[in-house]
């Protein structure tokens, strides 16, 4: 059996930075659906979500690494994104949107006002 050497992986850890950084994710897609608007298309949500886990893992990873005086390393920083940026997509189509949450989101500080034909 082979040895699998174990990744230095910037994610959830049993403490308040932790607990924050998970809160902060599973959050993510309703702070997407408060900038967006509903006509704004799948792909450009997504695209921001994904931003919004970067910049939210990158934020941890420094404080780690600085709180740790550990180097900042970019394999687990890309890897943990990833994994986040799931996490948010599946809070999303998992909870967020069948409970309405989603939708609330985006009628309170976006609306589409089209106008009108004549």
């Amino acid at each position: 059996m082979h040895d699998v050497p174990e990744l230095p992986v910037y994610g959830f850890e049993p403490d308040l930075g932790g607990l924050l950084s998970l809160v902060i994710t599973i959050l993510l897609p309703i702070v997407v659906g408060l900038v967006t608007r509903q006509s704004t298309s799948a792909g450009v949500k997504a695209t921001l979500l994904l931003f919004l886990a970067a910049v939210t893992t990158v934020l941890k990873a420094w404080l780690q690494a600085t709180q740790m005086d550990v180097p900042f390393e970019a394999v687990p920083l890309i890897y943990t994104t990833l994994i986040n940026f799931g996490i948010a997509v599946a809070v999303h189509f998992g909870f967020y949107k069948p409970t309405g949450v989603a939708g609330a989101a985006q009628g309170t500080l976006n609306t589409d006002k089209s106008p009108e034909r004549v």
